[in-house]
């Protein structure tokens, strides 16, 4: 008894999936939320979490949206689900103004799968949002202009898009639907070596660090705010 009546929830939790899934692709997302809201109340599966976290995103629910996709990351048993639930993570984070945070997000993504430029691309983003480190000795103009800088990294002109990858679509529909974000043929991901990944981010890590010393060298030089490179 108790096994038939688990299936029949499973059961009534994908129906709830299907009819969110087209509530959003027809981007009526308030509805999408309401439908998988009912179906993680029944099943509370990464598929739920995942497309809840990018329904709440589409609406700018920002923090809403972070709680289900780090839900979404922690409960993925495979690699692309748990690269794009980190990366809309980054996403969600870089919109609430948490570099920091979207960074590491990025570079989880990244572990996972190491050929995704639009991870790297929005990594690179978030890197330069990043406030260079006070000089030991600065004036209280170069202060002033400083926390003009801070303030003007959280604009939000550079929109990250969350990754609806295969999980909004209908499963025999995921290749021919999944689009990169740049509008160009995406690399396939090759599946590395623990090695060469942790060289990779390495290497992104030195990159992190030769833009904070080229934007402290800067701000000394000329007295002002480094610019966004």
């Amino acid at each position: 008894m108790l096994f038939f009546a688990g299936a029949m929830l499973a059961q009534n939790a994908h129906k709830d999936l299907r009819q969110a899934d087209k509530a959003y692709q027809d981007k009526n997302f308030p509805e999408a939320e309401v439908g998988y809201r009912k179906a993680l109340d029944k099943d509370n599966s990464t598929k739920g979490n995942y497309n809840l976290g990018n329904t709440t995103y589409r609406q700018e629910h920002f923090d809403e949206s972070i709680k289900h996709y780090q839900a979404a990351a922690e409960a993925a048993k495979d690699r692309p689900t748990k690269a794009r639930a980190y990366h809309n993570l980054g996403n969600a984070l870089y919109q609430k103004g948490q570099f920091k945070e979207s960074i590491e997000a990025y570079k989880n993504a990244l572990r996972q799968n190491p050929n995704d430029l639009d991870t790297k691309r929005n990594l690179a983003n978030a890197m330069r949002r990043l406030p260079p480190p006070p000089p030991q000795q600065q004036d209280k103009s170069q202060s002033d202009k400083q926390n003009q800088q801070g303030d003007d990294g959280k604009d939000k002109k550079d929109q990250q898009q969350p990754k609806d990858g295969d999980q909004n679509q209908d499963e025999d529909k995921q290749d021919q639907n999944k689009k990169p974000q740049s509008g160009k043929q995406k690399e396939q991901p090759q599946d590395l070596s623990k090695q060469e990944a942790k060289d990779l981010l390495e290497i992104m890590d030195q990159e992190e660090q030769k833009v904070q010393q080229k934007m402290k060298k800067a701000q000394a030089k000329k007295g002002k705010s480094a610019k966004d490179w």
